[in-house]
């Protein structure tokens, strides 16, 4: 990732924070839509598990220029998914949603060049937590 696509990660950041829960709800519904198989694997409360995606998607916006220090991080991140029985195939529907999401969030301001931007960022933090979830395929 360059640094200009850090920054446009981070500043377009800025703007969903404020309407983080809102944000939350709406990636979960576009999710659910896409791949309704996908709903059986969130258990526990939505609106809690809205806030723990928010609080992730911050810690790795804040931490795009340190990559390497939070790539354990992101691998354990991965492990756990994956013990949730989260395929690679799923991870396709989060980055249409998570897109979808931030265009609805973001209107006008999410540029072609922020969504490169993002996509760049999901793919990296992606393919790490694959990896980790399935090394011998790595």
């Amino acid at each position: 990732m360059t640094p200009q696509q850090i920054q446009l990660v981070k500043n377009s950041w800025q703007q969903v924070k404020p309407i983080a829960d809102t944000a939350a709800t709406i990636f979960y519904q576009r999710l659910f839509e896409l791949d309704p198989k996908l709903k059986p694997l969130f258990k526990n409360d939505l609106q809690e598990q809205g806030r723990k995606l928010m609080n992730t998607i911050s810690f790795a916006v804040n931490s795009l220029d340190k990559l390497t220090e939070i790539i354990p991080a992101v691998e354990a991140l991965g492990r756990r998914h994956a013990g949730y029985g989260v395929k690679d195939a799923d991870y396709q529907s989060v980055a249409e949603a998570l897109l979808w999401t931030l265009q609805k969030g973001l209107g006008t301001s999410f540029t072609p060049e922020t969504r490169q931007a993002w996509i760049e960022t999901y793919n990296l933090l992606s393919q790490t937590m694959r990896k980790a979830a399935n090394p011998v395929s790595a």
